[in-house]
């Protein structure tokens, strides 16, 4: 089996695996337990802790482990949301992640309101129209540094620094970026994953800035400075920590996997290319044919890619991305993601594009 859909998640690394299991055995004990078990297992948490902290360039009282990115994105988006004494104006872009647009949903039935912003051609949002967008009630920003569909990398510099400048709280999903790209300072907001990196599914973090008077969700839990509940998995954090200190992001590979996909691809594939790319994602269109119907007719042949956003897959209207971008319906179904991993090979990618022609040719 070909795996290229990285973009979805990862293998667990060894190291991580390693450090899962260790824990799993040795030091089962409930970290927040006053016996030695659980002060041990709070040792390992804090420690882990730390290490997502240094990772980020934050301090580590602003960690806060999650179930999953989907779960941070939600936490975070809520807890900047209702904390702004600004008012309930909240922009964020077309393009965002299912869990952000669920977070979103959840507020404008409250009475928030929401600006979305399209992406341009480029792939980024406009950085002029966005600071029109701001407003004296605006409360909160919110947007993913790197889109999962088709690896477009956003202005976080600028868009950081039109918050400062507005008084504005600032969320950045970096579920795709963390441990591939630098994450600039002055973020009210980050949300990262374990699974994107080589570690274990159903982990994460959010980093929230301690300084920000946030309330719990939930009232009445008492883990995670008060905002989560539930006994944390010890184990996973750990394994959480394994996978940063030992992820690389080879950027030049990459960029060669990128061009050799490019150039092997039949002509009636099109390469959507953005203005600032993280080269592992790929997103694609084949002409005449469903992103849906090249999934399965690769699959058939041990190739693993997908359509888009695992937590979009059931979705018939196409790729967020895509549509924001201002392609048709049509042109949206036709989109299929490629994403590669640290063991994909040249000679895998050929054996992509070979498959992605005989597919070409049949419906011709």
């Amino acid at each position: 089996m070909i795996y290229m859909d990285y973009a979805a998640t990862s293998p667990m690394t060894k190291e991580a695996l390693d450090a899962y299991i260790g824990v799993a055995q040795r030091y089962y004990g409930n970290s927040s337990s006053l016996h030695d078990l659980g002060g041990q297992a709070h040792y390992f948490v804090q420690q882990s802790r730390e290490v997502v902290a240094q990772a980020l360039g934050v301090t580590s009282d602003g960690i806060i482990f999650t179930g999953s990115g989907t779960e941070g994105n939600i936490m975070a988006i809520l807890s900047l949301a209702l904390a702004s004494k600004k008012g309930k104006h909240i922009i964020s872009s077309q393009a965002e992640h299912t869990s952000v647009h669920a977070a979103l949903n959840t507020l404008e039935k409250i009475g928030y309101e929401v600006t979305k912003l399209p992406l341009q051609k480029d792939g980024c949002i406009d950085l002029q129209e966005l600071q029109k967008t701001i407003r004296l009630d605006t409360a909160l920003i919110t947007i993913q540094h790197v889109n999962s569909e088709i690896g477009s990398i956003q202005p976080l510099k600028k868009i950081i620094e039109l918050a400062g400048e507005s008084g504005v709280y600032c969320h950045i999903d970096c579920v795709q970026s963390f441990g591939k790209l630098a994450i600039p300072k002055g973020i009210d907001a980050i949300t990262i994953s374990a699974h994107k990196i080589g570690g274990p599914k159903g982990c994460g973090a959010v980093y929230l800035n301690p300084s920000i008077r946030v309330q719990a969700l939930t009232p009445g839990v008492t883990h995670e400075r008060g905002l989560r509940g539930g006994t944390l998995d010890t184990p996973a954090i750990v394994a959480f920590a394994a996978a940063i200190e030992n992820y690389q992001y080879e950027l030049q590979h990459y960029v060669m996997l990128r061009g050799v996909l490019k150039s092997k691809l039949p002509e009636t594939c099109k390469l959507i290319e953005c203005k600032q790319q993280l080269p592992n994602i790929c997103g694609v269109m084949m002409d005449r044919v469903e992103g849906q119907y090249v999934l399965l007719k690769l699959n058939e042949s041990g190739i693993c890619i997908s359509t888009g956003s695992a937590c979009d897959i059931h979705s018939e209207s196409g790729t967020k991305a895509i549509l924001s971008m201002g392609f048709s319906l049509e042109a949206a179904r036709q989109f299929f993601r490629i994403s590669f991993g640290p063991s994909t090979t040249i000679e895998e990618i050929t054996r992509l594009t070979i498959e992605l022609s005989t597919i070409s040719l049949d419906n011709k």
